[in-house]
């Protein structure tokens, strides 16, 4: 099975809503492996590795995110070489 990664960065109220937190759930959920962390411009930044199938759901879920964001918009970059996390994680 071949793991892909995608770096996102997510716009709009993403910060003092959860997100972090839902974010990370929803990967332990589709067992993706990675990190999420608050920027200081209000942007959330996320890096998610995993099989397709549950990094396309965390693609989709991104745009939805916890129930108190709005999500304005979100980028995505696939990373070449994908990246082996142990698990997934909030960064301070």
């Amino acid at each position: 099975m071949a793991i892909i990664t995608y770096h996102a960065t997510v716009s709009g109220r993403v910060q003092g809503v959860f997100f972090r937190d839902c974010t990370r759930k929803k990967a332990w959920e589709l067992e993706l492996t990675g990190w999420v962390k608050n920027l200081p411009n209000g942007n959330v930044e996320t890096v998610f590795s995993g099989p397709a199938d549950s990094v396309e759901k965390m693609k989709e879920w991104l745009h939805e995110g916890s129930p108190h964001a709005r999500v304005d918009e979100v980028t995505f970059d696939k990373v070449n070489e994908p990246t082996p996390f142990s698990y997934f994680e909030i960064v301070y």
